[in-house]
């Protein structure tokens, strides 16, 4: 199978995104003991309420980011490494949502806002690799 140089980019942004959505269990599950919260509680310490929120909002972030990425990797709309280039964005967003959330809830934003506008390009990408490859196929480009 040939694999090309922005799909093994992908892939290991893929990684990295998993690695960063697994420290924010290890932060979750550091937080439930130091402030003894045990399962399956959910509240509690505001300090582990929002690593809590942290990751689910980042597990339920990458149900849409890993989809786009792979998408986007798929389908180049001319410039093969937008996709995994995007896909450092959104991690870097994440990793300064995570640091913002635990420092206080109002610090997310900015890491917030970097990810979600990663995300949004990627669905743009996605979206004009696909039609392009439709218009190839059809003849009309």
């Amino acid at each position: 199978m040939l694999t090309t140089p922005a799909a093994l980019l992908s892939a290991a942004v893929t990684i990295i995104a998993v690695v960063v959505y697994l420290s924010t269990g290890i932060v979750a599950g550091r937080m439930r003991g130091v402030y003894k919260i045990a399962a399956p509680a959910v509240t509690g310490a505001p300090e582990f309420e929002r690593a809590y929120r942290v990751q689910l909002n980042t597990l339920e972030q990458l149900a849409v980011f890993l989809p786009l990425l792979w998408i986007a990797t798929a389908f180049p709309t001319g410039i093969d490494y937008l996709a995994p280039a995007f896909g450092l964005v959104w991690v870097a967003g994440r990793i300064l949502y995570m640091q913002g959330y635990l420092a206080a809830p109002e610090k997310r934003s900015l890491g917030f806002n970097i990810a979600a506008g990663a995300t949004v390009a990627l669905l743009l990408l996605s979206i004009v690799g696909v039609v392009m490859r439709v218009l190839v196929l059809h003849g009309v480009l």
